[in-house]
């Protein structure tokens, strides 16, 4: 059913006990191949004062520089050292943007590509982000330093010839170095995400790797306990957002935000959203094919994030963490952290309702008709501003309001064409 695959979209969360997140702050936002400027100017600006706990940040290390296609995103999972030089900025830009998203409560959460390098289609020579020599044929990656005895040969050619095929994805083409004495022993002195830059949590990007003894050494501004790790193959997230997301249409979008809102919403795992730029549009053959392209640039220098009078970004990027109906979501996920999952309501189709205990109430529409209903919300009786359709703002509500009977009952009406048919009210949204 229309609604069950909508929630296939949920890819973008994965269970963790505890991400060390400031109190209070349930979700991160992936920003994508933004610059480590303006991400640091994000957290200042939006992030912190929206609530949101921390930004997963793309691969910070030196990678190859492709240019057929011209300058894709996945060059950034192309690595060839473990050098902070990449089109999103140096190691100072990082240094900065990690003290000031920590000092406003912002964590930042490094995809950290550690366990294979580019792959032997890359050729030889200096085309990197900082510069630096490699061989990726003969396995020579001199600025780690690796060789060929580092790596797990045998498997296949070095290349992901298939998709398709499980084995080739976790192997990851033959591009692993988990049997490297550096890799293996925790012995990688150019591995700076921690010792120098003071990430809270990294994040591997690949499946199949070795046990890092003394893992927590050498933090610059957290403690050695915050050495935590996602796991977490990039290669498997393909159609789950990782490259980009890829918002086309009204009726694209219409989905994406219900996906996410259900995601903020439900109780499971810890969640992140994804925020980008928007992907280009083929038809080859009669079906929808995507240009693997890269971020919003000007001749391969990415373009800075602008803020638009209407707080939508400009310059190309689309951030979906700005939109109202995300930005509300992720405060609704904070006021109903540790409320139990209840007042679960369906028509046995895809008209769905939840509530997390007495603190909030959600309502989605993905049928091809309208919904009317009177549903039990668990909330305290009062009137209630729709975070979907507006904003609380002096005690007003600028969309839609809900009324909660001193029952617990409300009445709902989402008509199948709104633009956004779904509904979500919580206690710090009570006029």
């Amino acid at each position: 059913m229309k609604f069950f695959l909508l929630l296939s979209l949920i890819g973008f969360c994965w269970a963790q006990y505890d991400p060390h997140t400031q109190y209070g702050r349930t979700s991160i936002v992936h920003l994508f191949e933004w610059r480590w400027v303006d991400i640091a100017k994000e957290c200042e600006r939006y992030l912190a004062p929206k609530g949101f706990g921390g930004v997963q940040v793309s691969p910070p290390n030196e990678n190859i520089v492709v240019y057929n296609p011209y300058r894709p995103w996945w060059e950034r999972y192309q690595p060839i050292s473990y050098k902070i030089c990449t089109r999103s900025g140096n190691e100072d830009e990082f240094r900065d943007m990690v003290k000031r998203c920590n000092n406003v409560g912002v964590r930042i959460y490094v995809d950290a590509v550690i366990n294979h390098m580019c792959g032997a289609g890359g050729g030889a020579g200096t085309s990197s982000t900082c510069g630096s020599y490699y061989n990726a044929n003969n396995r020579d990656f001199p600025a780690v330093p690796y060789s060929a005895w580092d790596f797990n040969d045998g498997k296949c050619d070095g290349e992901i010839n298939n998709y398709n095929d499980a084995n080739q994805v976790i192997d990851l083409g033959g591009e692993a170095i988990t049997s490297s004495e550096y890799f293996g022993n925790g012995r990688v002195t150019e591995f700076k995400y921690g010792a120098k830059l003071g990430t809270v949590i990294r994040k591997w990007s690949g499946e199949k790797m070795a046990y890092l003894k003394n893992w927590g050494e050498g933090w610059g501004f957290v403690p050695n306990d915050r050495a935590l790790v996602f796991v977490d193959n990039h290669d498997n997230q393909r159609g789950h957002g990782a490259g980009g997301a890829s918002i086309l249409t009204f009726w694209d979008a219409r989905m994406y935000k219900m996906a996410v809102g259900f995601m903020l919403a439900h109780p499971y795992g810890f969640t992140r959203v994804m925020s980008s730029y928007r992907w280009t549009r083929n038809i080859q053959n009669g079906q929808d094919k995507n240009d693997w392209i890269g971020p919003p640039n000007n001749n391969g220098v990415t373009k800075e994030v602008t803020i638009n009078p209407d707080t939508t970004c400009g310059n190309d990027w689309v951030c979906e963490h700005r939109w109202r109906q995300i930005r509300n979501m992720v405060a609704f996920r904070n006021v109903v952290n540790g409320q139990p999952f209840s007042n679960w309501w369906d028509n046995g189709s895809n008209q769905v309702a939840f509530g997390r205990g007495n603190k909030g109430f959600i309502v989605f529409n993905n049928d091809d008709w309208s919904l009317s209903t009177t549903l039990q919300t668990g909330l305290p009786a009062g009137t209630y501003c729709d975070v979907i359709s507006g904003d609380k703002i002096d005690g007003n509500c600028t969309g839609i309001k809900v009324y909660v009977g001193n029952d617990g009952k409300a009445h709902f009406s989402i008509s199948n064409s709104a633009e956004d048919p779904f509904i979500a009210i919580h206690v710090e949204a009570k006029l």
